[in-house]
């Protein structure tokens, strides 16, 4: 998996359908991920209307397309972004999964089988965020109570951003576990 020239541990970086690679969960996740040493791949699309009749084989036609037959070490994606959770159980990629969108049964059930190698965020407020849909997983999930699908509480950045640090926590734990799994020269 990964970087196998340079052992640089591979992060992929999946947006959302409207949540772009600038916007906040993903701009800090690929400094975290490139301050701890990692390549990151942000692959970018535009979700039109095809994307949204098969979400789950667009995310994967993106993904192939960004990585060619390399595996990334971890993925950390973004609501739409999400729909490339069956594709990360296939292939045994650990993920960040920010918000997915469990109102979709191919979300919701490929949730519900993954292991603790994944962790689940979404927002208390959020009408996607439905855990109770991936019931028996055991993946972490957590809910960010009073933020909405962009783990944001309208109105009110300061908490907002205090609450998303909390989110950035998880996602350097998960890059932090994968350098010290890399092997060293």
């Amino acid at each position: 998996m990964g970087n196998d020239a340079d052992r640089r541990p591979l992060v992929l970086v999946l947006a959302g359908a409207g949540y772009g690679q600038q916007a906040p969960l993903l701009w800090w996740t690929s400094e975290i991920a490139a301050a701890a040493g990692c390549e990151v791949v942000p692959p970018r699309w535009h979700v039109d209307d095809a994307a949204g009749v098969d979400p789950v084989g667009f995310v994967e036609t993106a993904v192939a397309s960004a990585l060619g037959d390399r595996l990334p070490d971890l993925v950390v994606a973004k609501s739409f972004g999400c729909f490339a959770l069956p594709w990360a159980l296939r292939n045994d990629v650990p993920g960040v999964w920010l918000t997915p969108v469990l109102t979709h049964d191919d979300v919701a059930a490929a949730l519900a089988r993954a292991t603790d190698a994944h962790d689940a965020i979404g927002g208390g407020d959020d009408t996607m965020w439905r855990p109770e849909r991936a019931s028996g997983t055991r993946a972490r999930l957590r809910t960010v109570a009073g933020t909405d699908h962009s783990l944001q509480v309208p109105g009110d950045w300061r908490r907002s951003q205090r609450l998303q640090a909390d989110v950035f926590d998880v996602v350097e734990r998960r890059i932090t576990a994968l350098r010290r799994r890399m092997p060293t020269d």
